[in-house]
C-alpha cells in the first residue's frame, strides 16, 4: 500500500541578535518528496568560511583594529552571507519547490513564500 506523507512539526527555536531576540519556527516534515539539496556540501564550506571571517573579526575589535578595516571585513562577510543565500534560494527553487508544485504542496509553497520575503527585504 502507497501511502501519502504529510505531516509537519514545528519546533520553536529563540535566537539573539545586537541584544534582540527573535523566535524562529523550525519545521521538520514528511512530505511525499525529497527535499535534495545539490549545494550543500558547497553551502558548509561556505558557512564554514564565514565562521572563520567572523572569529577574525572578532579578533580584529579586541585588538583594536581601525574601524575602517573592520567595516570593510564586516561588508566582505554580509557578501558572502548574500552569496551563500542565493545559491539555497536557487538550489531550493530548482529542486524542492519544483517538487511541491508537481505534487500540489501548497504548504510548503506558502512557506517558500514567506521565506522568500524575509529573504528580500
Amino acid at each position: 500500500m502507497n501511502e501519502e506523507k504529510n505531516v509537519t512539526n514545528i519546533h520553536n527555536e529563540v535566537f539573539e541578535l545586537d541584544g534582540k531576540t527573535e523566535e524562529h519556527t523550525k519545521h521538520t516534515h514528511e512530505h511525499e518528496h525529497s527535499h535534495s539539496h545539490s549545494q550543500k556540501s558547497d553551502v558548509m564550506h561556505r558557512l564554514s568560511t564565514i565562521v572563520g571571517h567572523v572569529n577574525g573579526i572578532k579578533q580584529m575589535v579586541k585588538d583594536d583594529v581601525d574601524c575602517s578595516d573592520v567595516l570593510v571585513q564586516i561588508a566582505a562577510v554580509k557578501a558572502s552571507f548574500a552569496a551563500v543565500g542565493r545559491i539555497i534560494l536557487k538550489d531550493h527553487m530548482e529542486h524542492c519547490i519544483v517538487e511541491a508544485v508537481e505534487h500540489n504542496d501548497q504548504e510548503a509553497i506558502s512557506r517558500f513564500s514567506r521565506a522568500l520575503d524575509k529573504f528580500i527585504t
